[in-house]
């Protein structure tokens, strides 16, 4: 990816001062999703934030609404993390000028679907499963704790969250040739935490037994007694694996599954199939 008439250091005038980037940072973190729709999704945020850049950078109609209508165009990464491609733009656009788009809309394009895999990874999966789980445990304890840790880690993100876009601002270009090939690699090391984390969360969380007892003369069978002995908490797993089958579908949504589950929790409770 090549930028046309790339200037040198000495010819390179910086228009953008570090106000143009705590605005931009602020309206990526409260508007990225304003407007949001299935034809463009995140278009409207993503210009919303890098108007006043635009207006600063473009001095004339033509240039500034040529600009506008590529901004404009689909975008969808996770909110998180997309302010590093945000200010990555910024540094591009504010060195190259529109002599930028075709870079620009490759970046954005290139960026969006691996910056989402990670970012849905680590702060859509893992760290809600994670410190949500703590905090409904200690929660179910009567330990408020949980919660202080669950409301401080969200902050913390929104911390985190509000350093990427100056990162990517600093970095520039650099980083879509350094960087990019690093993401698939770093997206597969996240998931496969998230799904060791889940496991191991899953006897801990979901508390579900058989109870059946089977009795001939003098022999008595325990059913969960065989179960634990097959392997520990096959039932929490079963039923999670049964949720993931039953969300695979269509037809079937969340609040489906929820409704469902509860049915035949009811049921199988009242036949103490299950306890």
């Amino acid at each position: 990816m090549k930028m046309a008439n790339t200037k040198t250091e000495q010819d390179f005038e910086k228009v953008l001062k570090r106000r143009d980037l705590i605005a931009a940072n602020f309206r990526w973190l409260f508007a990225s999703q304003i407007c949001w729709n299935y034809e463009r999704m995140m278009s409207t945020g993503y210009l919303y934030s890098i108007l006043p850049t635009l207006r600063k950078l473009y001095k004339t109609d033509d240039d500034l609404k040529d600009m506008m209508n590529m901004h404009n165009q689909f975008f969808n990464t996770n909110p998180m993390v997309g302010g590093l491609i945000l200010g990555m733009d910024m540094a591009i656009e504010e060195r190259e000028k529109k002599a930028s788009k075709e870079v620009v809309t490759g970046l954005k394009t290139g960026l969006m679907g691996p910056f989402a895999g990670v970012g849905d990874t680590i702060f859509g999966v893992i760290l809600p499963t994670i410190f949500g789980s703590i905090a409904a445990y200690m929660g179910l304890q009567g330990n408020v704790t949980g919660v202080v840790i669950w409301v401080l880690v969200n902050i913390l993100v929104v911390g985190a969250r509000f350093t990427l876009l100056p990162l990517g601002y600093k970095q520039g270009a650099k980083w879509v040739t350094e960087f990019a090939d690093r993401l698939n690699a770093l997206t597969d090391a996240a998931i496969l935490l998230g799904v060791t984390v889940v496991g191991a969360l899953i006897p801990t969380v979901i508390k579900a037994t058989v109870p059946f007892v089977y009795k001939s003369g003098k022999v008595e069978l325990k059913m969960q007694d065989m179960l634990d002995q097959i392997m520990p908490s096959l039932v929490p797993v079963l039923l999670v694996a049964l949720i993931y089958a039953l969300l695979g579908h269509k037809k079937m949504t969340s609040t489906k599954a929820i409704l469902l589950v509860m049915v035949i929790a009811i049921i199988l409770f009242n036949l103490k199939i299950l306890g």
